[in-house]
């Protein structure tokens, strides 16, 4: 196979699980949790994940915060070690692990439930039996599409699905919020969209 042909294959093979996301109510759910915790009771989105997965929940955490929704990504591992006093009593966790089983981000469930009990997750997993699945407020699945690597063990169509949900929440938390073009602009002043923003 040539370049190109694999190109191809490995666009329509991303694409095919983009459009098989499945959906459950517990998107609804995990856009009200962000939105009431953060935008109505003051708190903040917290981000983790481990690995490939740990480069999703920082971008995350970026998108959420450009876009009117304090964020902020913790290292589960250095959550342990001092980390978790980020923390505040009306965050909501945002965990990402296609697996559903890291066990660092299943200790740092188990922690921040020891600091504020009742504190709502929201885990996007390929697992939705998984046991983060069962420990999360809200679980959004990938769906577990193979992955295009070639050994189908890279991250790759899961990283991919990983975003997509980001932007799924990202995009429904604006819209629900009221979120504007000059707000955007304020958070935003450096690069091309800044100069193109500008509105100060």
């Amino acid at each position: 196979m040539n370049i190109a042909d694999s190109m191809r294959s490995i666009i329509a093979a991303e694409s095919q699980a983009i459009a098989s996301i499945p959906y459950t109510p517990d998107y609804d759910k995990a856009v009200e949790l962000i939105i009431e915790h953060v935008h109505k009771r003051g708190g903040k989105l917290v981000t983790s994940g481990m690995g490939k997965a740990g480069h999703i929940a920082l971008n995350i955490a970026t998108t959420f915060s450009s876009t009117g929704t304090p964020a902020v990504n913790m290292h589960p591992a250095e959550a342990q070690h001092g980390d978790l006093g980020v923390l505040q009593p009306n965050d909501v966790l945002l965990l990402v692990s296609n697996s559903g089983y890291t066990r660092e981000i299943i200790d740092l469930i188990e922690l921040a439930e020891k600091l504020y009990p009742g504190i709502p997750t929201i885990v996007i997993t390929g697992d939705p039996e998984s046991e983060l699945a069962k420990l999360a407020t809200a679980t959004l699945t990938t769906g577990n599409a193979p992955e295009v690597c070639p050994h189908g063990l890279t991250p790759t169509t899961s990283i991919t699905m990983m975003t997509v949900i980001c932007d799924i929440l990202v995009v429904n938390v604006m819209r629900l919020t009221g979120f504007t073009k000059d707000q955007y602009a304020l958070r935003h002043h450096g690069g091309s969209l800044g100069s193109k923003l500008c509105c100060c």
